[in-house]
This record gives C-alpha cells, structure tokens and sequence, in this order.
C-alpha cells in the first residue's frame, strides 16, 4: 500500500474523527461490535470495540489480506482508551531474512513468549486513555537478532476505544507533534515498548506523574 510512497515523519492509517475512519481497514465482528460513540472524556467521536472474545472481534490493515502496507517507519503509535477489559493488538513485519514475525500484544499476557515466527508481549494499561508507542526495529532485534524492513499488517482486537494509529520514524515530544496527532493537552500516558520485558514501561505526561505512577488495571 505505501511501500513506494515517501515516507518520513509522521504516517497516519487510522483517524476516528475522519470521514471515512475505516477506509483502509476490514472490519471481524462476533459476539460484539465495532461503532464509533461520542467519548465523554475528550469530547469527540472515537472507535470503540467491543467482544465477548478479543480473538474474534478486531479490525485489520490493509483490508486486504492479499495485500502489505509497506511502511518502514520504525515506531507504531496508538491512542486507546482502557476499558478495563482484556485487550490486544498484532503487528506484523518482514525482517530482513524475508520472514514475517508476528508480535502479540496484550493486558491479558503477563511475560514474554518468544517463539519462531510469533512473540507475545504484555502492556499494562493506565487508566483512561493510553498513547502506546511500539518500537518494530528494537523489538525485532531483540527478539529475533534480526533487522525490520517494513511492517506488513495490524490488527486491533477489542475492547478499547481508539483515536489514533500512526507511524513515525521516531518518538516525537509532545510539543513537536501536530494538534491533530494529540488526544488533547492533558491526562494521556505513553507506553514504550522498545524491547521485550515482561511489562511496558510507562512514561506518564508531565501532567501525569503523580496520577499515573501505578501500573495496571482490573480486567473482565
């Protein structure tokens, strides 16, 4: 999909305040739903999604699966909202031994789970609205002492709210990144995941230090 695009800077592939929110994305619905609601915290449409099972209800970039989204920016950025129920996305990448690794990401897993072709991470989620920050490059190296090319897929499972998916070829400070990039000024926390621990390291906004010191949150 952009593999012969410019990229650099800043690459958005999911907005919910857009016209089309879902454009690019395909749409797995089981025993739950995807819609977008009016969030009361930011005041504004968000996606939500919700599943009795997070496996069966999620959505997926490209919509295609014949097709990869070619993006070489190395970090992956999502604003989600903790609902305080299991949650999980995937990303999958090419290496540069031409082997697609898949990264799980999940509230519901609690240590690292390397294997062949699929590493499992966990993230422990702040409450309300998350700014995760994935570094594709670092966690490849790490996990398989390989180099990431590209990222080819995403999915996004339930249940969470989300604002924002984008690509950035680094961590941008908040006062460099555009209005349109910023859930608002306040009461967001970023969640890097720059190397496979057993939890992600969470640099609460300045804002947000003493709010957002501890880790975690109830599950259903």
């Amino acid at each position: 999909m952009f593999r012969n695009s410019y990229q650099n800077g800043l690459l958005s592939i999911f907005y919910s305040c857009g016209s089309r929110p879902l454009r690019l994305w395909s749409k797995n619905v089981k025993n739950g739903y995807v819609k977008r609601v009016t969030d009361e915290q930011v005041k504004s449409l968000v996606l939500e999604l919700i599943g009795n099972n997070v496996v069966s209800t999620y959505i997926a970039c490209p919509a295609d699966m014949s097709e990869s989204l070619g993006i070489k920016l190395p970090f992956l950025v999502l604003i989600v909202k903790n609902l305080k129920k299991y949650f999980t996305f995937e990303i999958q990448v090419l290496d540069d031994k031409q082997t697609r690794r898949k990264f799980t990401i999940s509230n519901a897993s609690t240590q690292t789970r390397i294997r062949n072709f699929e590493t499992t991470l966990p993230v422990n989620l702040n409450p309300g609205w998350n700014n995760i920050q994935f570094n594709m490059a670092e966690v490849t190296k790490k996990a398989y002492g390989t180099n990431f090319v590209e990222c080819t897929r995403i999915h996004i499972h339930a249940n969470c709210r989300l604002r924002r998916v984008y690509f950035s070829d680094k961590v941008y400070p908040d006062e460099e990144l555009p209005k349109m990039y910023k859930l608002f000024q306040r009461d967001t926390s970023a969640h890097s995941l720059n190397t496979p621990p057993d939890a992600a390291t969470r640099t609460p906004s300045q804002e947000n230090k003493s709010e957002h010191s501890g880790s975690g949150s109830s599950k259903k």
